[in-house]
């Protein structure tokens, strides 16, 4: 089934050649991507690219190497930064043997058919990692930063925006970039926006009552202290979530993983009869708040490692779990443990919206949706 429904990231693996780091001081073989041109046009032209409603923001973008965080921000003024054009590796550009941090930024228009829409950006291929805002909310990670560097140059980048961070008229992204070594920046792929679709943009509807969207800590492997609340996850790597780990350095891992994030619920935020919306998650989970069990997909009962992970097509299963009353302390911090495994092709949390809803907009999702299904 996922190889019918063109999973990408398991393109990405058949295609390329993986390369695996283990840290900044860590040497690998980049020399190949001057031979991998083909395979990176033929990859782009897989991503769904030329639907109706894409818009090309190829071109020249504003661009500055070093690093700030004020860099992602709307109200910078960026007049003074230099142009390049994007896509292209910034050595083509003229910064030849540069390697570290650079930013690239880009104020256009929003066209009037794209308003009021959740949007996909495709970012193409960045090298080696990047964090990208657009109009100065993070909405998409790839790879990890010094000190613990992770490369995920080839990875293709798709990122998700919900349309309450869209403006009518003038909008911005704002990408930041890491280079290790060799070609850097934003470097292959057609750049551009185009609507979301099918049921995940019915789903994006949902009006979260807490977002949970953005950096969680993320570890390989599989302890189940891990859920534990007060477990120190300080040393963890950072992931973005929602999005596939093979688009986040970790190509071709099958096996368990684990997700935390850790929060202060707000004292303002409903508390009572509470969902926690987890998307979808690829194969198989099960799903902690404080320490207690609150949901799971999939079959548990297993000696090693799971046997039956996709009977039941649990990649694509959307998680909705029911919170008691008893775990949710307004004005507290509060941390969501989530155990993954994966047994092929694509891993993790991959889809959202991620949060807390309560109940009664849960139900009415549920509701459409069997309406909707009902009119085909």
């Amino acid at each position: 089934m996922k190889i019918v429904l063109f999973k990408i990231s398991g393109c990405l693996g058949i295609l390329l050649i993986i390369t695996f780091l283990s840290g900044c001081d860590a040497l690998y073989d980049k020399a190949k991507k001057e031979k991998d041109t083909d395979v990176w046009e033929s990859v782009g032209k897989m991503m769904d690219i030329d639907e109706e409603g894409f818009l090309d923001l190829s071109g020249k973008w504003k661009f500055s190497i070093g690093d700030d965080s004020v860099w992602a921000s709307l109200e910078y003024d960026d007049r003074n930064w230099e142009e390049i054009t994007v896509p292209a590796s910034w050595e083509n550009e003229g910064f030849h043997g540069y390697n570290g941090y650079a930013w690239y930024r880009l104020s256009f228009d929003l066209p009037k058919e794209l308003e009021g829409k959740d949007l996909n950006l495709n970012l193409g291929f960045v090298d080696d990692i990047d964090q990208t805002y657009f109009n100065g909310e993070l909405i998409g990670l790839s790879g990890g930063f010094p000190p613990h560097f992770l490369t995920a140059y080839n990875a293709f980048r798709k990122y998700y925006i919900p349309k309450a961070t869209i403006k009518k008229g003038k909008n911005l992204i704002a990408v930041r970039v890491y280079d290790l070594m060799i070609e850097g920046g934003i470097i292959k792929g057609k750049i551009g926006l185009y609507p979301t679709k099918s049921d995940s943009h019915l789903l994006s509807e949902l009006e979260l009552d807490l977002s949970l969207t953005g950096v969680w800590k993320f570890k390989l492997g599989d302890d189940p202290n891990w859920k534990q609340q007060q477990l120190n996850d300080s040393k963890w790597l950072n992931i973005f979530v929602p999005a596939f780990w093979e688009t986040q350095g970790y190509s071709k891992y099958n096996g368990f993983a684990w997700y935390r994030k850790s929060f202060l619920y707000p004292a303002d935020t409903p508390s009572k009869k509470m969902v926690l919306l987890l998307g979808k998650i690829d194969d198989i989970d099960q799903t902690f708040l404080n320490g207690e069990l609150v949901g799971s997909i999939g079959n548990w009962d297993f000696d090693d490692v799971p046997v039956s992970f996709n009977h039941n097509n649990e990649w694509e299963t959307i998680r909705g779990y029911y919170i008691p009353d008893s775990l949710i302390t307004p004005g507290k911090k509060m941390t969501v443990a989530v155990r993954v495994y994966d047994g092929y092709v694509d891993g993790g949390i991959y889809e959202g919206p991620i949060g807390f809803v309560n109940q009664e907009k849960y139900h009415q999702y549920w509701k459409r949706r069997r309406e909707i299904d009902k009119s085909f």
